[in-house]
């Protein structure tokens, strides 16, 4: 499982280096190639191909409207590309996810389970303070 935050840095070509304790599950349990979007352009999403194609199969499979499938496909599709790491460990984020995200320099990469997420480190930082959990939600998660 992908769990925590590893601070890393997003170079002048757009390559995110994974962070050494993320790259270690995924080369176990994955082949190294991603699928690297947004359903906002707000964050990166990184997610190994074989977790994207299970995303994928839940919408084909689902009742949902072909409306609301077009809609979220065509924003993954927009700010998304698939990747392969190279032999450092890096990945490209695409440029127009990077512009929009304003994701460069230092960054969060915070594992999601199955995925990664790349995000901007002061607006993260910034909307955790603004944002913070409340006992109430705690109460509603219902795990503790």
């Amino acid at each position: 499982m992908l769990l925590g935050n590893f601070p890393a840095r997003i170079d002048d070509k757009g390559r995110l280096k994974i962070p050494a304790q993320f790259k270690e599950e995924l080369e176990r349990s994955y082949r190294g190639d991603f699928f690297v979007s947004s359903p906002d352009g707000q964050y990166a999403w990184v997610y190994p191909m074989e977790e994207w194609a299970k995303i994928e199969e839940k919408l084909l499979a689902s009742s949902v409207s072909g409306q609301l499938r077009r809609k979220f496909l065509d924003r993954a599709n927009y700010y998304g590309q698939a990747v392969k790491w190279d032999p450092q460990g890096r990945i490209l984020i695409p440029a127009q996810l990077r512009e929009s995200a304003e994701i460069k320099g230092d960054v969060a990469v915070l594992g999601n389970l199955t995925h990664l997420t790349v995000r901007n480190n002061e607006r993260y930082l910034a909307e955790i303070r603004e944002n913070p959990i409340t006992p109430e939600e705690m109460d509603a998660l219902g795990i503790f």
